[in-house]
């Protein structure tokens, strides 16, 4: 079954994304509490990750978003990884979620992933925005990773997802190293109450979005789901928006562990739509059962 480019799927109808892929590893019992989190299974059990996307696929997502989010030159050659093998790395990041969708969901979609500076530094700061680089620094961080993985879209990923991004810097670094590349994304940002982690409009970092014809949607993931309403709203006031909160629990950097109960409900999907949300899905704790009751009621 052949595949539509997703910025015209999305044009047509709402698309579902997968959950936390992470966390669905950590479920299944592998241990992710290195700095490297999910991303150290690209080297040490990259089958457990394909049979994860596996998994969300026949639960009813109809994008993968690969294991990337944590690989970076900088982390992986804390551990002695050379640069040619982090980027073997990335590639093999897209390789495994493109087999997954080919074998389960051939008309479905890969997300490489772009997780943000803060994610890498594994100390919590993806929910803070308190960086010390500026955006000139962030450019020459996320130029590297950027470059493997938009080599790979048509060569087995369909989109960048460029998410979890807490603060204007960093959103105008990426856009700037996105601006005129040709390659479709999706930027994704870490918010509360309307506004960044770092306290700045939502409102501005969309904006800024909305002059980069590479971005095909704009929105939020990794906060709660009743956080994601009103950032839907904004994203959506302006094209299409993408949402994936995670469970609503709250992750304690320090302990690198999940507290308090899921407040994920699947139902919440019918307003995000009408928002103007196209990309639905779930963020860190959001596991095959609430892909497939959300693609229940997305698609009835």
């Amino acid at each position: 079954m052949s595949r539509t480019d997703l910025r015209s799927a999305i044009a047509d109808r709402p698309v579902v994304l997968d959950g936390g892929l992470a966390t669905l590893l950590e479920q299944h019992g592998h241990d992710l509490s290195s700095d490297l989190w999910s991303a150290r299974l690209l080297r040490d059990d990259p089958g457990a990750i394909e049979a994860a996307h596996r998994e969300f696929f026949l639960a009813g997502a109809q994008v993968a978003t690969t294991a990337s989010y944590q690989v970076s030159f900088e982390g992986f050659g804390a551990v002695g990884a050379d640069r040619d093998e982090v980027g073997l790395l990335l590639r093999r990041s897209v390789a495994l979620a493109a087999a997954a969708r080919d074998e389960v969901a051939p008309a479905g979609w890969v997300a490489a992933s772009v997780g943000p500076y803060g994610a890498v530094l594994a100390d919590g700061s993806e929910y803070r925005g308190d960086y010390d680089l500026d955006v000139a620094g962030l450019r020459a961080f996320h130029r590297p990773r950027l470059d493997v993985l938009a080599s790979t879209v048509g060569e087995g990923a369909d989109v960048l997802a460029i998410e979890t991004v807490p603060c204007l810097a960093e959103v105008e670094a990426v856009l700037a190293e996105l601006d005129g590349t040709g390659v479709p994304a999706w930027l994704s940002l870490s918010a509360a109450d309307g506004r960044t982690r770092a306290g700045e409009p939502l409102e501005e970092a969309y904006a800024m979005a909305a002059d980069v014809a590479e971005v095909l949607a704009v929105g939020i993931n990794c906060t709660t789901p009743a956080d994601a309403g009103r950032a839907v709203a904004l994203a959506g006031a302006a094209g299409p928006a993408v949402v994936y909160p995670n469970s609503g629990q709250a992750w304690d950097a320090e302990a690198r562990s999940w507290t308090g109960r899921s407040a994920f409900e699947p139902a919440d999907v019918s307003a995000w739509v009408a928002a103007g949300a196209r990309l639905v899905g779930g963020c860190c704790r959001v596991g095959p059962a609430d892909i497939s009751s959300l693609r229940a009621t997305l698609v009835p």
